[in-house]
């Protein structure tokens, strides 16, 4: 298992899983509303400023998952860098992919001076927040919702 930077050929079908993943949590998301959202995000794809992306890669060479970092909080916290998203192909969960890209997150975040990685994680999503949890990640916020 190895975990590299993302190449620019593997970045549209990146952008379209983040599109995808985001509207499947936020159902009132338009996929093409997403999209530009994420293009203003990250004008250069993989070579933009301030921005890592990373795949995860099997053995047998294929990717298998992948993270986007952001080196500056969106908030303007200090030292704190922000998990945009990390993704690992359906039938690869449960093998370790997810805690090596959250590992190579938090390395890489480390070599750009961060003192503090946070990230969000949608309140049904389970198996992420096991992998939070016990790789040292504690709930600084949280929000709720009730439908009317």
């Amino acid at each position: 298992m190895d975990v590299r930077p993302m190449t620019a050929q593997e970045f549209p079908a990146f952008r379209e899983l983040n599109a995808a993943l985001w509207m499947e949590s936020q159902p009132d998301a338009g996929r093409d509303q997403v999209l530009r959202d994420i293009d203003t995000i990250v004008p250069d794809g993989v070579t933009t400023p301030g921005h890592v992306f990373l795949t995860a890669v099997s053995a047998a060479g294929e990717p298998v998952g992948s993270a986007w970092l952001g080196l500056r909080h969106p908030r303007g916290h200090e030292g704190c860098a922000f998990l945009m998203l990390i993704a690992v192909d359906e039938a690869q969960r449960g093998r370790g992919y997810g805690r090596a890209l959250l590992s190579a997150v938090e390395r890489v975040a480390r070599e750009h001076g961060a003192t503090a990685l946070e990230l969000n994680v949608f309140g049904g999503n389970t198996a992420a927040i096991s992998l939070y949890a016990a790789t040292g990640y504690t709930v600084v916020t949280q929000q709720m919702r009730k439908p009317l």
